[in-house]
């Protein structure tokens, strides 16, 4: 018996698209990062015809220029300028073609299986479980070349930073990597133009289009079409990829699931503004952004911190925050080395005038550390839309998130000073310099104030928080959003806290666990 092949997809851009134009398909996904390009790949595989929507552009690596400046243009969203609304935190997440793996580190850690167990016992997350994921985890780190960064990838911050860790008796390791072919640019934040990195841009989205998944690029999804408990399809606008700015021109979904994975920003959005917030409270709260508080430091011999991969080694020792008697002792991040392009690094170093060109005359001699926190549980942050439908971001600091920033702040200068740098700095506007490891007391004092000290929010989750009660969640241990048959939602967004880890890999195996969910329904 003959066999009969599957018909390849199509990428589609604002060039091709048609006023009115109406598309019919099996599933539409919204967004094309992690979650989203996982999705259509998963539902691709089984003969599902997929459309996956994407608002920004589709940037291939050849039009990749490795310039700080115009890369911000067109992978990240908002240029990278979005903060939250206090001013205090950098917002980082994708607006293109990959979404935010196409700037990610590449980082690549399975979920750990603490995380999962807290998830099921205190949320009531079933399916999840480390039974449920184990089978994909050898799957995705053969997809995307998974390997701990061998020493070749570490540069002069990397080798000095893991020295330095083992010389204190602190728990790490050399990072899991999703590469292949790396040739050590330093370029991964402005996306790499070798095609090296392994993000969704070169890996699940052409695996899913020569499977059958129809790409739409410069297109935002706008509208739900709903009808009873189900979604009959969906309307969006075209982007002008010049200005970012919507078109005039609209065009039709019509399909029988509509899969939400824009990211653990962009999915309580979306459902926000399709006037979701009133059937469930908790759209849009419990939002978990991994703060990242970073430390500068001085070094004797060049470190030109902007080559080779950023983190090649990393410190877990700290990852699970310990209490005594209930109050905060220590620990609750992932304590890496940093990595900062110069322009990137230039705004980013403190003070004015002669104190920052001393620093700037230096600069290939200046390295340093940053932290990921694991966001305290009750000290989360939300999510609204305002009039104009821009997202706006809460996440006012607690007691112990600042109990947190500061043992995080000192154990970064500590390690930075055993490591040999001869002068240590926090990032910042005002300067604050140490020759010498100060007393903990110095750092504990610190107010952190919002945009005092400037950190950035690169894993965001939460928003669509899975659980059982439509009161305290938005989806089910089914991905589905609660009361709909056919809405689903596959991003970071559902994670009812943050992951303690860099989340790429759950949100793939969270995704790849979800597409047997809308398959049920096709």
């Amino acid at each position: 018996m003959e066999t009969k092949m599957k018909k390849t997809g199509i990428y589609r851009d604002f060039q091709t698209y048609h006023p009115g134009e109406v598309v019919k398909v099996d599933v539409v996904v919204i967004g094309s990062g992690c979650g989203g390009a996982t999705m259509a790949y998963e539902l691709s595989k089984k003969g599902i015809k997929v459309a996956l929507l994407e608002q920004g552009g589709n940037y291939h690596t050849g039009t990749f220029d490795n310039n700080e400046l115009n890369m911000a243009g067109k992978v990240s969203a908002e240029r990278n300028f979005h903060t939250t609304s206090d001013g205090g935190i950098n917002l980082v997440y994708g607006n293109n073609l990959g979404g935010a793996s196409v700037h990610y580190w590449a980082d690549s850690y399975r979920t750990p299986n603490d995380r999962l167990l807290l998830w099921n016992r205190k949320y009531g997350i079933d399916h999840h479980l480390p039974e449920d994921l184990d089978p994909y985890w050898n799957e995705l780190e053969t997809d995307l070349h998974v390997s701990p960064a061998t020493e070749e990838y570490f540069n002069p911050m990397n080798r000095l930073f893991r020295n330095a860790s083992q010389r204190l008796g602190w728990e790490g390791h050399a990072v899991p990597q999703a590469r292949k072919n790396c040739q050590k640019s330093g370029h991964c934040m402005q996306g790499c133009l070798f095609g090296a990195k392994q993000s969704q841009l070169i890996t699940h989205i052409p695996n899913a289009v020569r499977l059958g998944t129809d790409v739409y690029t410069d297109l935002r999804a706008e509208q739900l079409e709903i009808v009873g408990n189900k979604v009959k399809g969906l309307k969006a606008v075209v982007m002008d990829r010049r200005t970012l700015r919507p078109t005039q021109t609209k065009i039709e979904f019509q399909c029988k699931a509509v899969c939400v994975s824009a990211g653990g920003f962009g999915s309580s959005k979306f459902l926000l503004k399709n006037g979701l917030k009133k059937r469930y409270p908790a759209l849009g709260e419990f939002l978990a952004i991994n703060p990242s508080p970073m430390v500068h430091a001085l070094y004797e011999e060049p470190i030109v911190q902007w080559r080779n991969i950023p983190a090649a080694y990393g410190v877990e020792g700290f990852r699970l925050a310990k209490y005594q008697n209930g109050s905060y002792k220590e620990g609750g991040y992932m304590l890496m080395p940093n990595q900062l392009q110069p322009a990137t690094l230039a705004a980013l170093l403190p003070s004015f005038g002669n104190d920052h060109f001393v620093y700037m005359k230096q600069l290939e001699f200046l390295g340093g550390t940053i932290g990921w926190i694991d966001d305290v549980e009750g000290e989360l942050g939300s999510i609204d839309v305002d009039f104009f439908g821009k997202t706006k971001v809460n996440y006012p600091f607690g007691k112990t998130t600042k109990q947190i920033f500061s043992d995080l702040t000192y154990k970064q200068m500590k390690l930075n000073f055993e490591a040999g740098a001869k002068e240590v700095f926090l990032a910042g506007m005002k300067l604050r310099k140490f020759t010498k490891l100060p007393k903990k007391e110095e750092i504990d004092a610190l107010a952190w104030r919002p945009a005092e000290f400037p950190m950035a929010a690169p894993h965001p989750a939460g928003g669509c928080r899975m659980g059982k009660s439509i009161d305290h969640s938005v989806v089910n241990s089914k991905h589905q959003v609660h009361g709909f048959q056919n809405l689903f939602v596959a991003d970071s967004s559902v994670f009812p806290t943050g992951v303690s880890v860099d989340p790429s890999f759950t949100i793939m195996a969270f995704s790849k666990k979800a597409s047997e969910f809308v398959a049920e329904v096709i």
